[in-house]
This record gives structure tokens, sequence and C-alpha cells, in this order.
């Protein structure tokens, strides 16, 4: 193992827990990534230490440190303060704070989520004995360099295998939660389940009610922010879990599409969930891939002349059960309004042959600019889930569409002075030579946008106004036509850029 992975502030806590005569190892998930080859997230973000000091005793052995001991189970969290003796020592570039725990044994189980009693323990076999999955029973003393791994979870981590510690039933009856870590793991480390533990994983999995909603959210979202989220969501549902966290989502199962869909709503779902992740779209895009067609199972009609299934309104059905689910989940209100919208918003483009730039517009300001291109995210990861190219002639247009859409087109509005002040500063009269006017003025600054200030246009403006108004109408016309030949220059370059006609 390299020990150079392990933060400075983290050593010297191992190390000072040491020289003051007790045992102390890195254990979980931190041994876990070290020992991997290719640890997910780029390995450990949480450093846990276990000890078999008392909180009491940990607490003493730092006294020059934050120490915070709120809990009944035996963690104390050592922070490396601002204006300490450490801070000499330690780089605040590296980790500040350290979990440690007391080696302990934990009760009998009755609500499949806390210990009735927590016992410490001075040896580290049992405190490794009350751990989930093998993979997460390890200890590593970095000092000395030494492994406890009873469970062989090293050989575990190399055949790539989530497997519980000792009784599989015994460990998920014991917290429910563990049977969807057991998923998350399998999703995020891409480890296969051992069977014993998928058979008791799936035999147990209607507990999973008796956990919190926070803490089943929490799991949720980890696997959908994963590098393969559809697989875990797939994993979900093989061993029951879906229909007791997202039953909805079960209804696409066997419900055919036909059309252009080659796959089932539910498949169809994953897939467009898969490309979402494939191109590392963020957690809000992820939960719209998923859930955009969630509405079709209620909304779907056959219509037997065409022989072809209609989902009229599936996606203002789908927008309405999205915010339930999410709500249901207890997941943030910022990301559960946009993630609705994105449902919502998801059919708007379809057809470019039917779409106008005004209908663009509004549904820029529908969505807000700053999410239209999300919008077009859910829109590609939809047709890709339907196996269809990545970037089609429809896909393509539509982010012509949306840039020319968003460009300012150029206008009078974009002058340094405007009607205002041609009447009040220069007491010009609002009327046709105002217009042309700004027009001429429009045509200079086109040609040379470096006069666009208003003392450049003001001695401009003197000038224009004495001319007369044949003359002066010539010169507002031809920046009319300028400023259209510059709007429409501008707009077939955003076509040959996406490789679009207008």
């Amino acid at each position: 193992m390299d020990k150079s992975k392990v933060p400075q502030f983290v050593s010297h806590v191992t190390e000072t827990l040491q020289k003051e005569g007790f045992e102390a190892y890195l254990v979980g998930g931190c041994v876990r990534d070290l020992l991997m080859d290719n640890p997910p997230a780029g390995g450990p973000k949480d450093w846990d230490i276990t000890t078999n000091a008392t909180p009491e005793q940990i607490q003493a052995t730092f006294p020059g440190l934050k120490t915070v001991y709120e809990n009944l189970y035996g963690t104390v969290t050592v922070v490396n303060m601002a204006k300490n003796e450490l801070d000499r020592v330690v780089s605040h570039e590296t980790i500040e704070e350290a979990q440690i725990t007391t080696y302990r044994s934990e009760g009998a189980y009755s609500d499949s989520r806390h210990p009735e009693s927590v016992s410490y323990e001075t040896n580290i076999e049992k405190d490794l004995e009350r751990r989930d999955f093998t993979i997460n029973a390890i200890a590593w003393d970095p000092i000395k360099d030494i492994f406890i791994d009873p469970y062989k979870g090293q050989k575990d981590i190399k055949d790539k295998l989530i497997k519980c510690v000792l009784e599989p039933n015994k460990r998920f009856d014991e917290d429910a939660l563990r049977i969807m870590r057991a998923v998350r793991f399998s999703t995020t480390l891409g480890f296969a389940i051992e069977s014993e533990t998928m058979s008791a994983l799936i035999s147990r999995s209607s507990s999973i009610k008796n956990i919190s909603t926070e803490r089943v959210r929490d799991e949720f979202l980890k696997i959908i922010s994963s590098d393969n989220p559809a697989f875990g969501v797939s994993l979900l549902e093989r061993t029951g879990l879906l229909e007791h966290i997202i039953p909805e989502l079960r209804e696409g199962i066997g419900c055919e599409q036909k059309g252009a869909h080659i796959y089932d709503v539910f498949d169809h779902l994953l897939h467009a969930l898969g490309h979402a992740a494939q191109k590392n779209f963020g957690l809000e895009i992820r939960l719209a891939a998923l859930f955009h067609d969630i509405g079709k199972p209620v909304t779907r009609r056959y219509d037997a002349k065409k022989d072809k299934y209609t989902f009229f309104g599936h996606e203002v059905v789908g927008a309405r059960m999205t915010k339930k689910i999410l709500e249901r989940l207890r997941v943030s209100r910022e990301t559960t309004d946009l993630v609705v919208s994105m449902v919502r918003n998801h059919m708007f483009f379809s057809d470019t042959e039917q779409i106008t730039l005004s209908a663009v517009r509004r549904i820029i300001q529908k969505v807000k600019p700053e999410n239209i291109w999300l919008l077009m995210q859910v829109r590609e990861s939809d047709r890709v889930g339907m196996k269809k190219a990545e970037a089609p002639y429809r896909l393509r247009k539509y982010h012509a569409m949306i840039e020319e859409a968003l460009r300012d087109p150029i206008s009078v509005g974009q002058l340094a002075i405007d009607g205002n002040y041609l009447m009040n500063e220069m007491k010009i009269a609002s009327g046709p030579r105002m217009g042309w006017i700004l027009h001429a003025l429009l045509e200079e600054v086109l040609e040379n946008p470096k006069i666009n200030t208003v003392e450049a246009l003001s001695g401009r403006v003197i000038a224009l106004n004495k001319l007369g108004d044949k003359e002066l109408r010539e010169l507002g016309e031809k920046g009319r036509e300028k400023k259209e030949e510059v709007n429409e220059g501008e707009v077939k370059q955003l076509h040959a850029k996406h490789g679009v006609k207008k």
C-alpha cells in the first residue's frame, strides 16, 4: 500500500494515538479505495480511524485540536483548526479532519436501522465483525503497514465481489440500508454481488421501507451520479428495491411503444440515462433523462387504424409524476423544479419543419436562457435512447435555431445614444428624421465600432442633422440595408457552423 496517498493530518492522528500507547488503524472505505487499482472518484474522500482508545481518551490525546463527540457510537471528530501548534507541521491543503471510532460491538437491531446498544471492545477483530461487507472490513495500520483482514476482503476486492461479513441475512436485518448500499457499491465499483448476499438482499428488499427517506434518497442519488447509473437502476429493479422506491418507473416495463422506438418505455429510459452518464451530464439532466417518459404508460392509447400507440400529453402527466416522486424522496426544491421543467418541455424540439424562431424564443423564456442548453441535453439523451445518431440533422438544426434566438440582432438599440438622448440632449424632434439619423449612425458604427461612444456619435448627429430630408433618408435607408445584411450574414454563419440549411 502506498503510504504517500494518506493525508499528512491522518497520518499525524494515527501516529499520535500509537505514541500514547493505543492501537490505531484506518478502516472502511478509505482502505478499500486505496487497495483498488482504479478507485471511484479518484480515491478516498473520508478517512475513518478505529482505535481501542475510548472517546474520552481520544479527546485527551489531542488537547491542541478541536474534538467533537456528539453521538452514541463512540465516534470523535478531530479537526485541524487554525492557530494551533499543528499548523506549523500540517499543510492546510491536506485533509482537515478525521473520524476516530472506538472499537465496538453492537446489540440487537429491532427496527432495521439502529442497534439497541453499543459496547466498546478492546479487540480490532470484534469491531470488524460488525461491519457490512468484507471489502469494508479491512483495517490497515499505515505507520507499521500491517493489515487486519479476517474476512478476506482483499481477495474480494481483487475478485471484484460484494460479499457480506459472516451471515448476509443477519447483516441486512441489522440495517436495511445495507441492501441499497450493496447495489450502490456494485454500481460505483463495478463489482458483482456474491450469490448468498444477493439471495438475502432480494428476500429482504421490502425492509427498505423501514429506512428514512433521506438515507434512501442519498444512496439513490449516488447511484444516479455514478459512471453507470443505468446498470444501478436495472439492479434496483432486479433486486425488488425499485418497487419500494420509485414504483412508477416499473410501469414502463413491457410498455411497448412501436413507431420509432425499438425499446419498451423502461429500457428506453435506461438507455437515455446511460447516454446522459456517458456524456457526463449533471445530476438534474440524468434525473430528467430517467423520468422524461414516465408519463407514457398512463397516457398510452392504441390507434387500431394506424396500428400504433399514442401518448398524447405524456410530458404534462410525466412532469406531475416527476414532481411527486422527487418531493417524496425529499430532493431539494431547486433540483426538483429544474428536473420537472425539463420533463415538461422535453417534447418541444420534435419537428424542425414546424418549429418557428419565435416559438424557440418563447421556449427559451419559458425554461430560462441559462437552462435551454440543459433541455437540449435531455433531448439528446432521449434521441440516443431510441438508438438514434447522437447529432442528427434535427439536433443540429435545433442548436442553430437556439443560437439564432439567443443572439442579439443588430439594431439601433446597440448604439451608445438613443432616441431619448437625441430629444433631451440634442433637441431633435421625434419623427422620421430621428429614425434616419439613428440608422445612418448604425451603418457607420458597423463599419467602425470604435466610434460607438456618446462623444463621437453626438458629433455625427450634429453633422447629419444639417442634411436635407432626401439626403438624410438615403443614408438612413442605406443603414437599414446594412443592418439586414449583417444580420443575415451572422445567421448564415450559424447555420454553416451546425451544417444545416436556412
